[in-house]
């Protein structure tokens, strides 16, 4: 499988480090539909995380009916997220990022939230 990498100083849960970067390894074909996936308590220990926050990113991409658990077939990739399973998760790490890159700039939530909506308002004059 692809390395995950999870960046205790991101400033995002290591459970939805594991849950994003696997939405966006499947979404991209490099886990297809039927690849197995290792077992919780192999990949938390590979990641030096708890098998809780391994386990929390695997639920969170069952209940999307992006994996699929059987016992005898441990957990496989099930679909390919599509709308909001791969949106939302894809816009949680893109917010991630830019929350890093402002605090980094030591800019305040203020100014950073005004920064997002001067990009919007400019976006939305381009297109007219």
């Amino acid at each position: 499988m692809t390395r995950i990498v999870v960046d205790p100083d991101s400033g995002v849960a290591p459970w939805r480090q594991v849950r994003d970067q696997l939405v966006h390894l499947i979404r991209a074909g490099e886990l297809p539909v039927g690849t197995p996936l290792p077992p919780i308590r192999q990949l938390a220990r590979d990641l030096g995380l708890s098998v809780g926050t391994v386990a929390r990113g695997y639920r969170e991409l069952e209940a999307a009916g992006v994996l699929e658990t059987a016992r005898r077939r441990g957990t496989v990739v099930a679909s390919v997220p599509h709308g909001d399973a791969g949106t939302a998760a894809a816009l949680t790490e893109a917010a991630a990022e830019y929350v890093a890159r402002a605090g980094a700039l030591g800019v305040d939530r203020h100014d950073a939230v005004q920064a997002i909506l001067h990009a919007y308002r400019d976006d939305e004059a381009a297109v007219r």
